[in-house]
């Protein structure tokens, strides 16, 4: 079952609901990489927010509350500098290429 906090939401002015498990994620399966001109787009962030819920016994959340809740802790992802890290990105990534195994 989610933990859930309400939180004001700065981008909308809105109240969401914040699932504390995505601090938790960020904290393990990401990291800053100040020299990334790219970062991770949605499609790596939401592969590897998916592997580290399966792998963290978390239900994962929908594509468009990942993102609203991505924004909530300043993340952009459309534009960031966060670099995969931990388990997490091991399994994203033999997950995406099982032939490289």
């Amino acid at each position: 079952m989610l933990e859930q906090t309400g939180i004001q939401n700065v981008l909308t002015g809105g109240f969401v609901m914040a699932h504390r498990h995505i601090r938790i994620f960020l904290s393990e399966a990401v990291s800053a990489d100040p020299g990334s001109e790219e970062g991770l787009n949605r499609e790596q962030l939401f592969g590897l927010y998916t592997s580290w819920c399966v792998l963290n016994d978390h239900e994962p959340l929908g594509a468009h509350t990942l993102w609203m809740e991505l924004r909530a802790h300043h993340v952009d992802p459309d534009k960031n500098s966060l670099a995969m890290t931990g388990e997490a990105a091991t399994d994203y990534i033999v997950s995406s290429a099982p032939d490289l195994v």
